[in-house]
């Protein structure tokens, strides 16, 4: 009915779904008793316009306010990106992993990786400290926990981490990137919001500390900032010791 009408849609500027949509309030209180659920959020944006439309106002904010309450609350709290409304980026950084393709933006990792949806992420402003030089620790970068991928061939064990800056606009960051005369990479964009992004690793920026948060080697971590302030980034994970692996049931 209502839903297959808007699945036949072409997720496109010529959407014609003008007619038989659920109103606005009604939509709202739906994924609100779903706990606004981003997996279908998405889905349902890809195939109908007028949803996305609504989803990029409405949705996506109400789930990053439910998702990460006191992370929006701090970086709404001087201004950030996010209020001038790239929910649904911010909502994909929360609950998507990007993976990687074989020569894309890290071009050292020869398999391709699927992103995917990951719907339990820790990120945390007392991390972030650690992926910034010690002139610049007066930004405030919340960066997720790796997402792990395990037994990669010759790649061994890969973790992808992501994280967004807090009015990275004015950051510290931003301003050593701009002073260095960073470049942006000529042809990848962010895979949150699409916007360009600076190798922190070109602009030696990466400060040990990275390494030791990760639980990484320290010469194969690379993450890159894109001009919205979202940060991706790859690391090769150490392998646990004898005293890390978890006991052997009897």
């Amino acid at each position: 009915m209502i839903i297959t009408k808007q699945y036949r849609c072409i997720h496109s500027a010529s959407c014609q779904c003008s007619k038989g949509h659920l109103s606005e309030d009604a939509i709202f209180l739906v994924f609100h008793n779903l706990k606004w659920n981003p997996k279908l959020i998405a889905a349902l944006s890809c195939v109908c316009k007028w949803f996305d439309d609504l989803a990029k106002r409405v949705l996506w904010k109400e789930f990053c306010r439910t998702r990460a309450p006191k992370m929006l609350c701090d970086l709404q709290s001087t201004g950030s990106h996010v209020v001038d409304g790239n929910w649904r980026a911010l909502g994909k950084l929360l609950t998507y992993c990007s993976g990687c393709t074989k020569g894309g933006l890290f071009k050292n990792i020869q398999n391709q990786i699927p992103g995917h949806f990951v719907y339990q992420t820790r990120f945390s402003r007392t991390s972030g400290k650690s992926f910034l030089l010690p002139q610049c620790r007066t930004d405030v970068l919340y960066v997720s926990d790796p997402c792990e991928h395990l037994d990669q061939g010759e790649e061994g064990d890969i973790g992808f981490f992501r994280g967004v800056f807090k009015s990275f606009a004015t950051s510290k960051v931003r301003k050593m990137l701009i002073s260095k005369g960073a470049k942006l990479h000529q042809t990848e964009v962010c895979p949150y919001c699409k916007a360009k992004l600076w190798s922190m690793q070109q602009a030696k920026m990466i400060p040990q500390s990275a390494s030791c948060r990760l639980g990484s080697y320290e010469d194969d971590i690379e993450y890159f900032v894109c001009l919205n302030g979202h940060l991706i980034g790859i690391c090769t994970l150490l392998p646990l010791s004898d005293s890390e692996e978890a006991p052997e049931v009897e």
